[in-house]
């Protein structure tokens, strides 16, 4: 871009390639942006709430995935518009923080976008609106605080937990099996949790899935399950008090470099070769024995003939077994990962009271279970479903559960679901308004009426008037001085979300009003798009 005079002296911008390029600028900019953010918003709502509906993408290479997770839709979507693009960093931003509640920031931020629109037609100026949204998202975040309640939960009583998972799991797919998934989900984080640092790390908890079997058939294993077997079929299918070898050595003999060549020119020298594979394999297996080990995994493969030797020593072994579940393994079982057999030594060797091969169905299909480790510190959800997208499916319903489930131990406030948060909210921020002379009022009422925007499609998504229902709940919070009336979404014919047991984290609901305000903000103060014209 260069600056340039004309004969008059005024001055003039010249923007390189200029005739190529496209420029859109003041409110036809703004308008531009928001109606990409809207686009994208207006996909999202339907799938918000416990009867949202589900979203099918298909990628470039055929992959079919249906989901209703807000993050797993935009990032499939491929959005070309750079506006989009910021929603989708905003929904994946959620997904980092809180895990949770990915839908609800798009959706709150394309309803202040579409509550903006309106302001900038009646001529107030952006920075104002921006401004009084500044305002009003305090206001909400305060009421938050205010609203939100403090729950104790110990080990034995999960039940707090439990009830918070499940509001989380009501608007999947899995919705049916909400209460066995949020035992597990709620069993899972307490088993590697940290209670004394409030702290979870949700590496230790490892998701598997196989094709088969029901949802219902889905367990938590307390200990690790590889998707491998013995690496021959006449080795003991179940081991008792198994001491585990953890091996990044292969079992095989040493290669000669690619430099040198052995020349063969006689029987007795291939035998004599021969004879020096098995003794160096022989020693690699009695290191094992002598360190006292049961059970060999091993990172590499071996050949038939370490296999073979291995079945006939009687000492059992898994091979080509990944680094990731190497180091849980190792974590759960309380063994040192050894990578050279010269380092095997009794206190490296890992403990679990039982290891068990598990066939599943008609197929030939195994897994090694893990049980009963030394240190219970890392532990397996196993999915079952009756296909692969279903297992997809879980899977993320069930990173959204654990999150939540983690989020509660680190900050053990929650406010209550069902739009009953957004209502007290925009309830608070209208009171608000009324006492403030600026411009930024009008703002603030925009705020008021996008947080209404949430309830409002619970309640359309669930098949109620939108309007009449939103009104009529509206109007008792205001009645009784009661947050904790929301939307009935599942028809229970009470609108006390307590009496319906359906929680939100406090920190999930503040990060979603903070990030959407944010993003909106942002693209509130963008008055000058300037975009290379397509061919």
């Amino acid at each position: 871009m260069a600056l340039a005079f004309d004969e008059y002296g005024r001055p003039f911008i010249i923007i390189r390639d200029q005739e190529t390029k496209s420029r859109v600028r003041g409110l036809d900019a703004q308008k531009a942006n928001i109606m990409a953010a809207k686009a994208v918003a207006r996909v999202l709502r339907t799938s918000l709430g416990p009867n949202g509906m589900d979203k099918m993408l298909q990628s470039p290479d055929g992959d079919v995935t249906i989901t209703n997770d807000g993050a797993t839709i935009l990032e499939q979507m491929e959005i070309e518009n750079q506006i989009g693009k910021l929603m989708v960093e905003l929904s994946r931003s959620q997904d980092y923080e809180i895990g949770d509640g990915t839908t609800g920031v798009v959706v709150l931020a394309g309803a202040l976008l579409e509550q903006a629109e309106v302001l900038l037609e009646r001529g107030i100026h952006p920075i104002r609106v921006a401004e009084g949204y500044e305002m009003a998202s305090k206001l909400a975040v305060e009421n938050l605080t205010r609203i939100g309640q403090t729950f104790e939960f110990s080990p034995d009583n999960i039940e707090p937990l439990v009830q918070t998972c499940m509001t989380t799991l009501s608007s999947k797919i899995v919705g049916r099996c909400k209460r066995q998934l949020a035992e597990i989900a709620v069993k899972a984080v307490l088993a590697v949790a940290d209670l004394e640092r409030s702290d979870v790390n949700l590496d230790l908890i490892k998701v598997e899935g196989k094709v088969g079997g029901k949802l219902e058939d889905t367990e938590l294993v307390y200990g690790i399950v590889v998707d491998k077997d013995m690496s021959h079929p006449q080795m003991p299918k179940e081991i008792r008090d198994a001491k585990i070898a953890i091996l990044t050595c292969p079992f095989e003999p040493p290669k000669p470099k690619t430099k040198h060549k052995v020349d063969i020119d006689s029987v007795e020298k291939f035998e004599a070769l021969q004879a020096a594979e098995k003794s160096y394999f022989n020693e690699m297996v009695q290191q094992c024995k002598d360190a006292g080990a049961t059970l060999v995994i091993c990172q590499w493969g071996f050949d038939d003939e370490a296999n073979h030797l291995l079945m006939h020593e009687n000492l059992p072994a898994v091979r080509w077994v990944g680094g990731v579940e190497l180091e849980l393994i190792a974590i759960a079982t309380g063994g040192r990962i050894v990578p050279r057999f010269k380092e095997l030594t009794p206190e490296k060797l890992g403990k679990a009271g039982l290891v068990r091969e598990k066939g599943f169905g008609t197929t030939k299909d195994r897994m090694l279970y893990i049980e009963q480790c030394a240190n219970s510190r890392a532990v397996t959800i196993f999915i079952r479903g009756g296909n692969k997208m279903m297992i997809e499916e879980t899977k993320r319903s069930l990173h959204d559960a654990l999150c939540v489930a983690r989020n509660l131990i680190r900050d053990k406030a929650i406010v209550y679901g069902g739009g009953a948060a957004e209502i007290s909210c925009s309830l608070a921020v209208e009171a608000a308004a009324d006492k403030i002379s600026g411009v930024e009022q009008y703002a603030m009422r925009a705020f008021a009426d996008a947080l209404d925007m949430v309830p409002m499609a619970l309640a359309e998504n669930s098949g109620l008037q939108p309007i009449n229902t939103l009104t009529a709940v509206k109007a008792q919070q205001v009645k009784e001085q009661n947050p904790h009336l929301g939307i009935d979404c599942n028809d229970v014919g009470t609108n006390d979300m307590r009496e319906q047991n359906v929680f939100e984290t406090l920190i999930g609901k503040k990060q979603q009003v903070l990030l959407a305000t944010q993003v909106v903000k942002m693209i509130l103060k963008i008055d000058d798009v300037i975009s290379p014209s397509s061919y």
